[in-house]
C-alpha cells in the first residue's frame, strides 16, 4: 500500500529508455483493449449495440498494439522488456471493470472518454523522451489516434447505437435500477418504518423510559433488516425475473429497512420522553413522505393515493402501538 501511495520501487518516466517506453506503450495498449472487450462482455446481455462499439474500439487498441510491437521488432528485436503501468511512477493507473460495475451506459462511455485522455497525454510524452524519427513519427501519430478516438468512438456510437437504442438501453439501463435497488430498497424502508412504530411507541407508552425505548427499536430495526435481507436473497437469485444479483437487492433492502426503523428509535436517546416522542413522530411524518414520493418517483403511483396507502397503514400500525403501550 505504502509503495503505491508514495511510488517506492517506482521508475521515474524520465528515466525510461526509449525500449522500455515502447513496451510500456504496447503493455497500456493490451490492458485497454482487454478493458473493452471487458466492457463489451459486461454489456452485451442487456445492451447488445454498445457491446458492439467497444468491440469495435478494442480492435482499435489492437491494431495499436500491432504497430508499436512492430517498431519494436525493427529497432530492439523479438524481446520486448516486462514493463507495465504500476512499474512507472505516476503513470495514470486503469480501474478493473468490475471496479466500474454495475455497468451502466453512460459510466463505462465516460470512462473509456477518460482512458483516450489519458492515452493521448502518454504519447505526446513518450514522444518527447524519443529520439529516434520513426518511432517518435508512429508515437505522434498515436497520439492523433487517441486524440481523434472520441470522434471515432462517435461514428461507431452512430453506426451502432442509433436515436432509437440509446432510448431503449437508456429504459433498460432505468428498469434495471428499479428492479435491483428501488423495488427492494422501497420494500425495506416501509416494513422497517411500519412494521417498526407498533413495538417502538408500545415500548415508549408502556414504559416512559427513553433508553429502553431506544433498546427496543434499535434491537427490532437490526432484526428486521437481518430477516428481510435474508429472505430478498433467498427469495428470487433474479435469473428467470431479471431482478438482478441477489445479494445486491439482500444488501439494499437490508439496511433500508434497519434505517426505516432506526429513523424513529433514534429520537429516544433524547432523555425527555415527550421531547423524544415529539421527535420520533416529526420523523415518522418524514419517513412516510418518502415512501409516497419513491412510490410516486419510481413505480408511478398516483401522489394523494400513495399518500392515503402509506399515511392509512402508518397511522394504523402508530395507533396499534400507542393502544397497547397505554393497556
Amino acid at each position: 500500500m505504502l509503495s503505491r501511495v508514495f511510488g517506492f520501487g517506482r521508475r521515474a518516466f524520465d528515466s525510461l529508455t526509449e525500449q522500455e517506453i515502447l513496451a510500456l506503450a504496447i503493455s497500456s495498449e493490451e490492458d485497454d483493449g482487454r478493458i473493452y472487450r471487458a466492457y463489451a462482455d459486461g454489456l452485451r446481455d442487456e445492451y447488445p449495440q454498445s457491446a458492439k462499439l467497444f468491440e469495435a474500439m478494442a480492435e482499435e487498441e489492437d491494431g495499436h498494439r500491432d504497430q508499436l510491437i512492430e517498431q519494436h521488432r525493427k529497432r530492439f528485436g523479438e524481446r520486448i522488456p516486462l514493463i507495465r503501468r504500476e512499474h512507472v511512477k505516476g503513470y495514470y493507473e486503469r480501474k478493473p471493470d468490475w471496479l466500474v460495475r454495475p455497468l451502466g451506459i453512460d459510466k463505462v462511455r465516460s470512462q473509456a472518454e477518460l482512458m483516450e485522455q489519458q492515452a493521448y497525454r502518454f504519447y505526446v510524452e513518450a514522444a518527447r523522451h524519443t529520439t529516434d524519427a520513426s518511432t517518435r513519427k508512429l508515437l505522434d501519430e498515436l497520439a492523433a489516434a487517441e486524440q481523434n478516438h472520441e470522434l471515432t468512438a462517435q461514428h461507431l456510437e452512430e453506426k451502432h447505437v442509433t436515436g432509437e437504442v440509446k432510448t431503449s438501453e437508456a429504459d433498460t439501463e432505468r428498469r434495471q435500477f428499479i428492479l435491483t435497488y428501488v423495488q427492494p430498497g422501497l420494500a425495506g424502508l416501509m416494513d422497517g418504518s411500519v412494521s417498526t412504530l407498533a413495538p417502538v411507541f408500545a415500548a415508549a407508552f408502556a414504559t416512559q423510559d427513553t433508553f429502553q425505548t431506544f433498546l427496543v427499536g434499535l434491537a427490532a430495526s437490526i432484526g428486521a433488516g437481518i430477516s428481510m435481507g435474508f429472505t430478498e436473497v433467498a427469495s428470487d437469485d433474479g435469473k428467470l425475473s431479471g431482478r438482478g444479483s441477489p445479494i445486491k437487492r439482500g444488501i439494499t433492502t437490508g439496511v433500508m429497512t434497519s434505517l426505516g426503523g432506526l429513523g424513529h428509535a433514534l429520537p429516544y436517546l433524547i432523555p425527555h420522553f415527550w421531547t423524544a416522542t415529539a421527535v420520533a413522530a416529526v420523523v415518522v411524518f418524514f419517513e412516510l413522505w418518502a415512501i409516497a414520493y419513491i412510490q410516486n418517483r419510481f413505480m408511478e403511483t398516483p401522489f394523494l393515493r400513495a399518500v392515503f396507502q402509506v399515511v392509512l397503514g402508518g397511522a394504523l400500525v402508530f395507533g396499534a402501538g400507542v393502544l397497547i403501550g397505554n393497556a
